[in-house]
């Protein structure tokens, strides 16, 4: 079987369903009304989003990631024009720290199941991660929702404050220096920092643990001049030869329950099928 095909088989032993659409939609030409409409139950009457669709948040209530991690299911889709959108926007602005910033967890997740590394003070400030990729998100499908703007401002504010940085954080901050329309100051931005993203890049492919590849920050080619085309391919080499025997991918974070290993996998098996189109590494199917 070919890598389509043994990740197919995968999902459909090991996927959400909202994993198994997604592959349907963006691989077999499948509707994506069905992936909005299982997406919908994971968003609360809040407008946020909740109850697992990021897996290691297990809780029904809302919280910051899991509306990045919904919007990142609504651009692959083209689906911005979804009403699920500004709803989500309503509920990061409830939610927003005074600097501008969503946190990176509510304290209410002290009340819900969740993997460990979900901590937070009792008045959290507004963290780049998640709102840098989600503001970048927005950029990209034009919207013009009143968060978007304090949301920026907080972006380039801290920002311009890193000068060493951490791998989540990098990712977060590729992804807005990408997407933001103000390009001259993004450039700007990546040039005096592209150094201190490439120090939490890990650049070998055999590297082990929770190693953050290029592909991580690339999941698709950017604007940005962040990897040569040679460190690229050897790290979609490396992508392809890593499916393993029964067809997906894996995270090589802490699986700290037997479910959650099973909700990423199915996850990140989508990923990793979409940057290998991207690259155009799937014979036969276009980006």
């Amino acid at each position: 079987m070919d890598v389509i095909d043994r990740a197919e088989r995968y999902l459909q032993l090991n996927g959400r369903l909202i994993d198994r659409l997604r592959f349907e939609t963006l691989f077999k030409d499948g509707p994506r009304e069905r992936v909005l409409d299982v997406l919908r139950c994971y968003q609360n009457a809040d407008g946020g989003f909740g109850n697992a669709l990021e897996p290691d948040l297990r809780g029904a209530g809302s919280q910051p990631e899991p509306v990045e991690v919904a919007f990142w299911i609504l651009d692959e889709l083209d689906a911005f024009d979804s009403p699920m959108v500004p709803a989500a926007c309503d509920y990061l602005a409830g939610v927003s720290a005074p600097d501008g910033g969503v946190p990176f967890v509510l304290p209410s997740v002290r009340d819900t199941l969740h993997a460990p590394w979900w901590e937070t003070p009792d008045e959290p400030p507004g963290s780049l991660v998640p709102t840098a990729s989600i503001a970048g998100l927005l950029h990209k499908h034009g919207s013009t929702h009143p968060w978007l703007a304090a949301a920026t401002d907080f972006c380039w504010s801290r920002i311009a404050e890193i000068s060493e940085t951490n791998p989540y954080e990098a990712r977060a901050v590729v992804t807005f220096l990408d997407l933001v329309p103000d390009r001259p100051r993004a450039e700007a931005e990546f040039a005096r920092l592209r150094e201190a993203i490439l120090a939490s890049v890990s650049f070998d492919p055999d590297a082990s643990g929770h190693a953050h590849f290029p592909l991580d920050f690339a999941s698709e080619p950017l604007r940005l001049p962040l990897f040569t085309q040679d460190v690229l391919d050897t790290h979609l080499d490396a992508l392809i030869a890593a499916q393993t025997d029964d067809g997906g991918w894996s995270g090589n974070w802490l699986m700290w329950t037997p479910l959650v290993a099973h909700e990423w996998g199915g996850y990140v098996t989508v990923l990793r099928l979409k940057t290998l189109r991207a690259y155009g590494r799937l014979p036969g199917f276009c980006r």
